[in-house]
């Protein structure tokens, strides 16, 4: 991983330091409620980025949505809350305790039986060909887990959170919750080591669990690796637009394509765009509240592809697993 860039946006972000306490306030709140509503949207919650702050920021319901939901969003703000106060407290150690209690606090309601307990049954990620550790083998993972990451003390603070999020998804050690407790961690040690959170976009849902595949499988670490690097990349972006004067933004859906400008851009038929989708060959990158499916631009890339692979008389099995290879 290319960290270079990064340790030089620290540098100028240390210049700056301590920053006002009305900015630091403003920029946490941001974070609290973007990073809530992201990491849970990356595991399937429907509340949207403006419903998340209303739960979390008013204590008020919103209709139409389930009661876990709710939970979720709250859960999270309360944990990202431990995840400031810790990185504040200058204590570097990670211990067991530390991340039984993140993983408390994110199932808090939810699954009380379950919460601050490692799995004792076998489980599977849906939709993945990872076969996860046995449970019996998941409390000397754990052990061995923490023992790495002291060991990993001296590596960039970037790839030691990226390497810690991997190691703990890897391991799954819990029934559920596994991906907002290792995105906390890995947050937590950027922040300990005053970096800005990894903000991974709802819309990098499917690439960033590709690479998380892909490594898993036994493939390179590479892509994973740039998706946690541009994400707090883009985090560095928020804290110099704050401290330009200007008020934090998120990037909105409007250079993402419907199906219509996907087409256009291509020259392929709806109908054709829709089949490779069921086929597993091309992703959407959100769907809107109108039910609407966006696409990334890349995905134009992706149709170019494909249409050079199936010159070469490939089937869609044999192109879906070219793809998956990429």
């Amino acid at each position: 991983m290319d960290t270079d860039f990064l340790t030089e946006k620290r540098q100028r972000l240390d210049e700056f330091r301590p920053f006002p306490a009305e900015l630091l306030e403003n920029l946490e709140r941001w974070f609290l409620i973007e990073l809530t509503y992201t990491s849970n949207a990356l595991e399937g919650n429907t509340l949207t980025r403006l419903e998340t702050a209303v739960v979390v920021e008013k204590g008020l319901t919103v209709g139409g949505k389930s009661l876990v939901e709710h939970l979720e969003a709250t859960n999270h703000a309360g944990a990202l809350r431990k995840v400031v106060e810790i990185a504040r407290s200058q204590v570097h150690s990670l211990t067991e305790h530390t991340l039984l209690d993140l993983h408390a606090m994110i199932l808090h309601g939810i699954d009380d039986a379950n919460a601050r307990r490692y799995r004792s049954i076998p489980v599977r990620i849906s939709g993945s060909r990872v076969v996860l550790p046995n449970p019996a083998k998941v409390p000397g993972l754990m052990s061995e887990f923490f023992g790495e990451l002291t060991a990993m003390a001296g590596s960039h603070p970037v790839e030691l959170a990226a390497e810690a999020h991997y190691r703990l998804v890897t391991i799954h050690p819990f029934i559920d919750g596994n991906g907002r407790t290792a995105r906390l961690l890995m947050n937590l040690i950027l922040l300990q080591h005053g970096y800005p959170p990894a903000l991974i976009r709802k819309r990098d849902r499917v690439p960033y669990l590709k690479s998380l595949e892909k490594a898993q499988l036994g493939g390179s670490r590479e892509d994973y690796l740039k998706i946690i690097a541009r994400s707090v990349d883009r985090s560095f972006g928020i804290y110099f637009q704050a401290l330009g004067g200007d008020e934090p933004k998120v990037e909105d859906s409007s250079r993402l394509l419907r199906i219509g400008d996907l087409a256009k851009k291509t020259g392929e038929t709806h109908a054709t765009l829709r089949h490779w989708m069921k086929e597993g060959l091309l992703e959407s990158a959100e769907t809107t509240a109108a039910g609407y499916q966006l696409f990334d631009p890349e995905m134009a890339v992706r149709v170019q592809r494909i249409r050079s692979l199936q010159s070469e008389r490939r089937t869609l099995a044999e192109i879906r697993q070219e793809l998956e290879g990429d």
